[in-house]
């Protein structure tokens, strides 16, 4: 019998999670996870009691916004900010920990990440923001793509 990694485990999950998003343009899931445990999930969408974007509409597509730019627009929480206040809410301590997620982060989510003590990075899609990459970089924090 064959079993995943536990990579390819965590990553599974974060596809599950992503399937809760109310994000009309990308349904992204991110787990944290520390000592092979599941410590917390998020997935994008509106704040919680906020309609969501299916409700309301997005203000990024009504202005054809490409992806990875003026995220102040939008009024969803990204899956890895999500994952990172349900630890804070929650009271989980969550430094040293890897986070798994459908899309690599954007550079809002990596300073939250590195802010965090987040020192792993799993994920499946590549995103379009090389600032990510260098913050990424010059923190030392592992990154791979799955």
């Amino acid at each position: 019998m064959s079993r995943p990694s536990w990579d390819e485990y965590f990553m599974n999950i974060t596809r599950v999670v992503a399937e809760r998003s109310t994000c009309l343009r990308r349904q992204v899931g991110a787990v944290i996870v520390k000592d092979r445990r599941l410590l917390t999930t998020g997935y994008n969408g509106a704040p919680q009691g906020l309609a969501h974007c299916a409700e309301v509409g997005c203000l990024r597509e009504a202005r054809h916004i490409p992806s990875g730019q003026h995220h102040e627009l939008c009024r969803g929480t990204h899956a890895e900010q999500n994952a990172i206040v349900q630890a804070a809410l929650h009271g989980v301590a969550i430094d040293g920990s890897t986070l798994y997620c459908t899309h690599q982060p954007c550079s809002a989510c990596t300073k939250m990440i590195i802010n965090a003590g987040v020192k792993r990075i799993v994920y499946h899609n590549a995103y379009p923001d090389q600032l990510a990459i260098q913050m990424i970089n010059e923190a030392c924090i592992e990154s791979i793509c799955l």
